[in-house]
């Protein structure tokens, strides 16, 4: 039998569930799912293990999901097929600049991809590690290390989001300031409730797609 320190136990299981992780479909269960090992064991008390091995789960979920992405969106996948008609409904020319601001896994460049199949895609990720694995699965895009609210949108002919909806209302001030005449706000499910949308399209599960153009339309007061 192999004989394993301790130690490097913990660090293996808690590696494979942090990474495990990126598969809850909210924040609190990938927590669970990343914590899971060390509280099953600490709860269990069958091994002594020093008080620092604790730090390693926590020190691995940061370094996915660092501080100041906790306020931008979890990890949402983007559908497969909920960016297909978006092309129809925004052409652009074939070499655009497109931006997903938020890559996350990959799933939202890989939608763009499908949609816009000559467009320059580029990706935006805070996180190392996703950056990292949203780099290796869409290799024909540039993906890069980033804050989205620090990045500079204006090259951009199109710039899509999955956010939440606390965070859309800071995406159209920054979309206000940078986004040229003729560039596309893309957000999917939620939108942005200052701006007049050019056209909403809907998603196969029930979603919506929301799509606004520079320059963009205050919503009128709705009665």
């Amino acid at each position: 039998m192999l004989a394993w320190p301790v130690w490097a136990s913990l660090a293996i299981a808690s590696v494979f569930g942090v990474v495990s992780s990126v598969s809850g479909g909210t924040w609190w269960r990938r927590v669970m799912i990343g914590a899971g090992f060390p509280l099953s064991l600490a709860l269990s008390g069958v091994l002594s293990v020093p008080a620092w091995a604790w730090l390693l789960p926590l020190a691995l979920l940061l370094l996915i999901y660092p501080l100041n992405a906790w306020r931008d969106a979890p990890l949402f996948p983007t559908p497969a097929e909920a960016l297909r008609d978006v092309a129809a409904a925004a052409p652009l020319p074939g070499a655009a600049l497109v931006l997903d601001a938020g890559s996350g896994l990959g799933d939202g460049l890989k939608a763009l991809h499908r949609a816009y199949p000559m467009a320059q895609l580029h990706g935006l990720e805070w996180s190392w590690p996703l950056r990292a694995i949203s780099a290796l699965r869409c290799p024909w895009a540039r993906v890069r290390h980033g804050d989205i609210w620090r990045a500079d949108w204006s090259p951009y002919a199109l710039v899509y989001l999955f956010q939440r909806p606390e965070s859309m209302e800071r995406a159209v001030d920054k979309a206000r300031a940078q986004l040229k005449p003729g560039a596309w706000l893309v957000s999917l499910e939620f939108e942005a409730e200052s701006l007049e949308p050019q056209v909403i399209l809907d998603c196969a599960d029930g979603r919506k797609v929301w799509l606004y153009r520079a320059p963009f339309q205050t919503r009128k007061a709705r009665m």
